[in-house]
């Protein structure tokens, strides 16, 4: 099975300290975040993994490797200036290749468990008929009230009442990107409510810990949460 983490961004809000060190590399309880979710890929049986690199990329490339030591085989998608998330996972598809793909946020640290998606993504694998994306949905985070889509028996909608907030988990048909331009830049919010008013997407509401790790302050307070002390911001 396949996974993509993306780790291609600059981390404009985590400066000063993304300028020096990738975002995805900074450290939660003396651990670098992509390297928690190279783990729980492992884990969870997602053993071909592809990252998208751009800012500091040669960081990255040199802490993780061909990625043998955590038990997955890595693969780089590089691009010269980030692309977003639909353009970075459209110019990824020639080593994503056809099928099911679960793409995680390199910055991301949660507790959710990816072997929960493994029969769905088989069932994806499959089927031709939708859904075709499957959304891992939590609540609110502070930073973002209003929420992005709601959730009803199973589908997301546009519209309602109780929004949710998008937890950077998703399984995609790589198909669904086949016909997008590679090599520039593609945000996912238009496609996202062209596919859901399509009735393509999927989804469900997860309750656990989870953190898109945005700032330094945030950063500093994950750490402690983890049993070590804030560093200086």
């Amino acid at each position: 099975m396949k996974a993509m983490i993306l780790a291609a961004g600059r981390g404009e809000r985590m400066r000063p300290l993304s300028d020096a060190t990738p975002k995805p590399l900074l450290e939660v309880g003396g651990t670098p975040l992509i390297v928690r979710q190279l783990e729980k890929l492992a884990a969870a049986g997602f053993r071909e993994v592809v990252i998208n690199i751009s800012h500091l990329a040669g960081a990255i490339e040199a802490a993780l490797g061909d990625g043998a030591r955590f038990g997955v085989s890595i693969a780089y998608s590089r691009e010269p200036q980030p692309l977003e998330v639909g353009g970075g996972i459209a110019s990824a598809l020639p080593l994503l290749g056809a099928g099911v793909a679960l793409v995680v946020s390199g910055d991301l640290y949660t507790d959710y468990d990816y072997a929960t998606l493994v029969q769905r993504f088989r069932a994806m694998a499959v089927a031709s008929k939708p859904p075709h994306a499957h959304l891992v949905m939590v609540p609110n985070p502070p930073y973002h009230p209003g929420g992005d889509f709601t959730l009803a028996g199973g589908a997301l909608a546009l519209d309602g009442t109780e929004r949710l907030t998008f937890g950077n988990i998703a399984l995609y048909r790589t198909s669904l990107f086949a016909e997008l331009p590679r090599g520039r830049r593609l945000a996912m919010l238009p496609l996202y409510r062209d596919w859901i008013a399509r009735g393509w997407i999927s989804g469900e509401r997860y309750d656990g810990a989870w953190a898109n790790v945005g700032t330094p302050g945030e950063l500093a307070q994950l750490d402690a949460s983890l049993g070590r002390p804030e560093r200086p911001v």
